[in-house]
C-alpha cells in the first residue's frame, strides 16, 4: 500500500515541495504520494491525530505551525526543542518525532564555499524563526563570533540570550551592522527584505563589504535579491536559498527514507518551478 508524506501550512499552495519529493519517490522507485494540506490553525491537533492515525510515514511543517505543532507531537530533538520549531516529522514506531532540518541544511548548502564555519566571524541579519534556526546551528558549530543584527536590537539580544549553545554573539541595529560590515567573513540574510514583488529593497547598504567575504541571502524568489547583487557587485561570493530549500528537503527525505537524495535533480527541480531553467 502507498505510504503517505505530507506538509501542512496555511497557506499552503505556493509550496514546491511536493513536486520536488514526488519526484525523488518516483526516481528511487518508492510507493510513496507526498500531499500538501490546508490547515488553519484551529484545527491543527485535528490533522496531526488523523495524520498519525492512518499511519503517516512524515510531513513538513510549515508557517504558521512550526512552534504550535510541537504540543500535538510525542517527541521533539534536541536542537528542535531549543530552536522551539519543527520543520520535519518522522512516524517512529508510531510515535511522531519532530525535528528540524532549516538550520542543518543552510550548513550542507554552505559547504559549496566553506567546509566548516569554525572560527568564522558571521553575521546574522534578522532575528526570526529562520534567524534563529540558522544562528543555534551555527553557533554551536564554534565560530569565532556570530552577532545578529535586526531592526529591534532588543529583539536580536533575547535571541541571543536564548541560545543554549556558547558562542560570542552582539546585539546590533542595521545602521551599526552596515558600518561593520568588513569585519564579517560570513553574512547571512535571514529576513523577507527583497522578496519578489519588493525586490528593490534590502536591510541596508553593502558599501564598506570585503570582496573576500561570503554573502548569502535565503530568499530564492528572486534568484538574486538587490541585497545579493550589491554583494557580488563588490567581489563577494554569493549564494541564494535555493541550497538551503534543497538540503532543508533533503535531509527530511534521508530521515524518512534512509537515503540521502539526488542534490543536483532537486535543484533543478526547483528552478524548473521557479522558471529559472
Amino acid at each position: 500500500m502507498k505510504k503517505l508524506y505530507a506538509v501542512l501550512g496555511d497557506p499552503i499552495g505556493h509550496s514546491m515541495s511536493p513536486v520536488m519529493i514526488n519526484d525523488l519517490f518516483s526516481f528511487y522507485q518508492l510507493d510513496a504520494h507526498y500531499l500538501p494540506f490546508q490547515v488553519k490553525a484551529e484545527n491543527l491537533g485535528d490533522a496531526v491525530k488523523g495524520l498519525k492515525a492512518i499511519g503517516v510515514g512524515g510531513f513538513n511543517v510549515t508557517i504558521p505551525h512550526k512552534s504550535t505543532i510541537i504540543p500535538f507531537l510525542d517527541g521533539i530533538d534536541e536542537l528542535a526543542a531549543s530552536i522551539g520549531a519543527v520543520n520535519t516529522v518522522v512516524n517512529e514506531g508510531g510515535g511522531l518525532i519532530g525535528y528540524n532540518t532549516d538550520g542543518p541544511g543552510f550548513l550542507s548548502g554552505l559547504n559549496a564555499f566553506v567546509q566548516s564555519v569554525s572560527g568564522k566571524r558571521i553575521l546574522v541579519i534578522g532575528a526570526g524563526g529562520a534567524a534563529r534556526a540558522i544562528y543555534f546551528t551555527v553557533a554551536k558549530a564554534n565560530p569565532y563570533v556570530v552577532d545578529i543584527a535586526n531592526r529591534t536590537v532588543e529583539t536580536a539580544a533575547k535571541l541571543i540570550e536564548d541560545c543554549p549553545y556558547d558562542s560570542p554573539s552582539r546585539a546590533l541595529s542595521l545602521n551599526e551592522a552596515s558600518k561593520n560590515i568588513g569585519d564579517y567573513d560570513l553574512i547571512i540574510q535571514t529576513t523577507m527584505i527583497g522578496m519578489s514583488p519588493k525586490i528593490a529593497e534590502q536591510p541596508f547598504i553593502l558599501d564598506k563589504l570585503r570582496k573576500q567575504s561570503i554573502v548569502c541571502d535565503i530568499i530564492y524568489n528572486p534568484l538574486e535579491t538587490q541585497f545579493l547583487h550589491d554583494a557580488a557587485s563588490k567581489g563577494a561570493s554569493i549564494q541564494n536559498g535555493i541550497d538551503m530549500f534543497v538540503y532543508q528537503g533533503a535531509l527530511a527525505f534521508e530521515k524518512w527514507t534512509g537515503i540521502f537524495p539526488d542534490i543536483e535533480r532537486m535543484r533543478n527541480n526547483v528552478l524548473k518551478q521557479l522558471g529559472g531553467n
